[in-house]
């Protein structure tokens, strides 16, 4: 079977970020690492004092088939977050209820961008923007006529 898993990239909040994402899907996270836990590599530098606390990786089971996965970029490394528009997360859930719980919870100081609806495609769906810059989509089929 295949399965999609997304990786987020944050600017040092990855775990607030995680821990937040947890209240919604419930789970535990098997494994967080920060970058401080790295063992020194060869032609690497030291990781710099004040970025050793940033996730170098952490994972949440949503699903048997499906982990969130992300970390923080290390700016000592050049690396530069760019929030953007170019992915979201879609969540497909099984009923409008776990759909309206889950978009309402994700849209807690975010921005709405499309209500959840009806959709002419036959589905109850809707985007937002979430606290943290993260697009996601909610979508669940329903089983009657589209209109």
């Amino acid at each position: 079977m295949i399965t999609t898993n997304i990786y987020l990239n944050f600017d040092g909040n990855c775990l607030e970020a995680f821990e937040f994402y947890k209240t919604i899907f419930g789970g535990e996270f098997p494994y967080v690492g920060t970058f401080g836990d790295m063992p020194p590599m060869e032609g690497m530098p030291e990781v710099p004092a004040d970025e050793k606390a940033r996730i170098m990786h952490v994972s949440l089971p949503i699903s048997a088939e499906t982990n969130l996965m992300g970390s923080d970029i290390m700016p000592s490394m050049g690396q530069k977050l760019l929030v953007g528009n170019n992915f979201s997360i879609s969540v497909m859930a099984d009923t409008t209820e776990d759909a309206d719980r889950i978009f309402n919870a994700l849209a807690v100081k975010g921005e709405i961008t499309m209500p959840l609806a009806k959709t002419f495609w036959g589905a109850y769906y809707g985007q937002l923007i979430d606290q943290f810059g993260i697009s996601w989509m909610l979508n669940v089929e329903l089983h009657e006529e589209k209109f």
